[in-house]
């Protein structure tokens, strides 16, 4: 396999030819002397031909110098364009977002915040992939994604944007029936429905005060892979249900459903912006990470 060119010793031959010296071309590119002759030295060793004829008073291009001159000013000219319109990509807000968001939360908290994040970026705009599965972002190629868990250690850069709550569920006409459940371990005698993305599938995990803990597998007639899918056989009464607030929060308001195993809690899961690892997220990406943290640190969740 060929070499690359040298471009760093190009570059530096640019900015010598362009400014007659090598003193100054040191001074301008913040670099010693040295390195400057070493880089030029470098050059004409690789292409077996001197590209200045030197005196203490003179610098003046050899004719293979005079060749390479025009090429290296070229390459010069392209890098410095190039990099400044990186750097002013990376600080203008402008080009496409994937956001990954589970798809409830996605439809009712975050879709209704996007016309005024658009109307304010308008060079930006976003590809919202909803799935209530775990996205891989480095390997689909996302930006960012929102994830409604206790996170497990990864790789992944995580913000905590605000916390979520769950709540152990059940409409009034199934406890009236089938009884109200006290302690956790009594779900196992109940109908209950599970949920297939769960951070411990088909395991449900309580805390009281006086840190007794209990992990139960119940078991009912209906799993599914979205939380809002349990919604309608949960207000008929055929079941209890364990799901977030932002599901299930305006049911509890309503008095449709009741929260049971009150002296319980669950480990409190949060919304989470994550990113892929890596240097500073660009403009577009940034923007869009402050402006959902500022909406969700106000309360903007259901």
């Amino acid at each position: 396999m060929a070499k690359l060119p040298d471009f760093e010793a190009l570059a530096i031959f640019a900015k010598v030819v362009e400014l007659r010296s090598f003193a100054a071309a040191a001074t301008e590119l913040t670099l010693s002397k040295a390195t400057v002759s070493k880089a030029v030295g470098r050059l004409e060793e690789r292409l077996g031909a001197r590209l200045f004829n030197r005196t203490s008073r003179r610098l003046a291009l050899t004719d293979a110098g005079q060749k390479l001159a025009e090429r290296a000013a070229r390459l010069l000219a392209d890098g410095e364009a190039a990099e400044n319109e990186a750097l002013a990509q990376s600080s203008v807000p402008r080009g496409l977002v994937r956001l990954a968001v589970p798809m409830t939360f996605g439809v009712k908290n975050v879709a209704p915040l996007l016309p005024e994040f658009l109307q304010t970026y308008p060079e930006v705009s976003i590809d919202l992939h909803l799935s209530d599965a775990t996205v891989d972002l480095i390997g689909e190629g996302f930006d960012a994604g929102l994830r409604i868990a206790r996170l497990p250690d990864s790789s992944l850069i995580a913000r905590r944007l605000c916390g979520m709550p769950r709540y152990t569920v059940a409409a009034p006409s199934y406890l009236r029936q089938y009884g109200r459940p006290t302690h956790p371990m009594q779900l196992a005698q109940h109908r209950c429905f599970g949920y297939a993305y769960l951070s411990t599938p088909n395991v449900w995990h309580y805390t009281n005060a006086a840190g007794e803990q209990a992990a139960v597998r119940p078991g009912g007639p209906l799993r599914v892979n979205n939380g809002e899918a349990v919604m309608p056989v949960l207000l008929a009464g055929l079941g209890i249900a364990d799901l977030p607030e932002f599901i299930v929060g305006e049911a509890i308001a309503a008095g449709e459903v009741e929260v049971i195993l009150k002296g319980w809690k669950q480990p409190e899961g949060a919304v989470h912006l994550v990113t892929p690892p890596g240097g500073p997220r660009p403009a577009r990406v940034e923007v869009l990470a402050e402006y959902l943290a500022s909406k969700f640190a106000k309360g903007k969740r259901k």
